[in-house]
């Protein structure tokens, strides 16, 4: 990871968390994740990311109505990509699709470089 702030060229936007929102965010947290995680036998991974996922699902409906903005939102998300920096490539990879799922939910276009940041060029 490189010294920058990944937060530089963030353009912070209001979101609007309406009630189908929330319902989709504990959708996803009570649904499958990681299910196209390749490897002979991807479970421990896939549950150890799922409980990285679970966690911030939780995270975003505790403070989302309170926070409604993408800034607040993607610092949320890089603390869970701190975690899950160690990880394989092809994890990693997996993460960040179910993050954009998760920015789908939200209304949010585009990480403005943060997944990227964390990520690396996936």
């Amino acid at each position: 990871m490189n010294g920058d702030d990944p937060f530089e060229f963030v353009q912070d936007a209001p979101l609007f968390i309406v009630p189908r929102t929330l319902e989709q965010l504990r959708a996803f947290r009570e649904g499958p994740k990681l299910a196209d995680l390749p490897g002979v036998n991807p479970s421990p991974e896939r549950e150890r990311l799922a409980v990285v996922l679970d966690d911030l699902a939780t995270r975003l409906l505790a403070g989302g109505e309170a926070h409604p903005t993408k800034f607040w939102v993607l610092k949320q998300f890089q603390e869970s990509l701190e975690i899950v920096e160690g990880e394989d490539t092809e994890a990693r990879e997996h993460f960040g699709m179910e993050l954009e799922r998760l920015m789908e939910i939200l209304g949010i276009g585009s990480s403005d470089g943060v997944l990227t940041h964390y990520l690396g060029g996936v």
